[in-house]
């Protein structure tokens, strides 16, 4: 039997219901000493602190001049003509620079954190916060205390440099997103237009070999090009021709399919075909659940219904997948009706 003095005892004695848990009430926190505190370089020595100091505004300005150099790099290196060696060097030099860019701004940052920042060691109370004026208060005078420590409102040069470096940063991304856009054409007319036209059939992507309607069977999905775009080549636009053009096939049972009067020709025996490119911002739409004849757009979660109309029922999506209106040929093959009765892609040309 335990003793009344026993330690154990009181450690059991210390245990209380609480909603039918056991708690227990901990031992006081052992010291609370910090260790002795060790200076860096940079706080015995005022020549090591102004070169620490030229060092990381020198990095935000090298990824000043990394942005600078993507933008330049996007220019003297133009994709226009659709070649591999032009997407190569395109992507390379404005990768480098993009890349140098962000990794400037990092290891200046850290340097600034680890070698100028104050570095003293403290001990955090913990305690429950509440939202009283005293506890404002004290989050107004621990952001000035960041900023005394920091040196962010004294040190002018790293923090005017920071400031140009995050600045510069954007550059190229603003730049490279105005160059997809077509500079001398209007991109309504361009949307408006692929290479399916009426009696082209209908091919796997990317060997190019037609499809025949026996093939698909129910539930399948097919990832579909035109079957002339096998014969173009990179310099002949196969890319930008292939982003417009790309189509999912599927086959539903006929009972589940639900048509508009106006498209009821458009789909032969339950197989419907519809653009691959989302009316969000253009990924590629190729996620199907074939019990639920959903289409996910892995991009931004957009959700369509193939088995009505390809409508939006979740997500970003303004508009449905365009359908292509398909049909057989008398070899068996699938063919097109037509191209697309309107713009595939982001459906911003409908804003006025």
């Amino acid at each position: 039997m335990a003793h009344e003095d026993d330690p154990l005892t009181h450690e059991r004695a210390s245990w209380k219901p609480s909603s039918g848990l056991a708690v227990a009430v901990s031992d006081p926190a052992k010291g609370t000493e910090l260790p002795p505190h060790r200076e860096r370089i940079t706080d015995q020595d005022p020549a090591a602190m102004k070169r620490a100091v030229r060092t990381v505004y020198t990095l935000f300005y090298l990824s000043v001049a990394a942005s600078i150099w993507a933008v330049v790099a996007y220019m003297v290196f133009p994709i226009e003509d659709g070649s591999l060696v032009a997407l190569h060097n395109n992507n390379m030099f404005v990768g480098l620079g993009i890349a140098a860019a962000l990794l400037a701004i990092g290891v200046g940052a850290i340097h600034w954190s680890k070698a100028i920042m104050t570095d003293k060691e403290h001990i955090e109370p913990r305690h429950a916060t509440r939202g009283r004026d005293v506890t404002r208060e004290g989050a107004v005078a621990a952001f000035a205390a960041a900023n005394e420590e920091s040196g962010f409102g004294r040190r002018t040069m790293i923090r005017n440099s920071l400031f140009a470096a995050v600045a510069a940063s954007i550059v190229p991304g603003v730049v490279l997103f105005r160059g997809l856009a077509p500079q001398d054409e209007n991109p309504v007319e361009l949307l408006s237009e692929t290479m399916w036209d009426t009696g082209m059939r209908l091919a796997h992507d990317p060997s190019g070999l037609p499809i025949k309607a026996s093939d698909v069977t129910l539930g399948s999905a097919f990832h579909v090009i035109p079957e002339a775009l096998a014969d173009l080549s990179s310099d002949e636009g196969y890319l930008e021709q292939k982003a417009k053009a790309i189509v999912l096939l599927m086959r539903l049972p006929q009972s589940e399919l639900i048509e508009a009067d106006d498209r009821k020709s458009w789909s032969y025996d339950g197989i419907v075909a519809y653009s691959k490119v989302c009316t969000h911002v253009g990924c590629p739409v190729a996620l199907y659940e074939q019990q639920t004849h959903h289409l996910l757009c892995p991009c931004h979660q957009s959700q369509f219904d193939v088995s009505d109309g390809a409508k939006v029922i979740f997500g970003p999506a303004a508009r449905a997948l365009p359908q292509l209106p398909i049909a057989v040929d008398d070899e068996g093959y699938l063919i097109a009706q037509s191209d697309f009765t309107e713009p595939v892609g982001p459906s911003f040309w409908e804003r006025h």
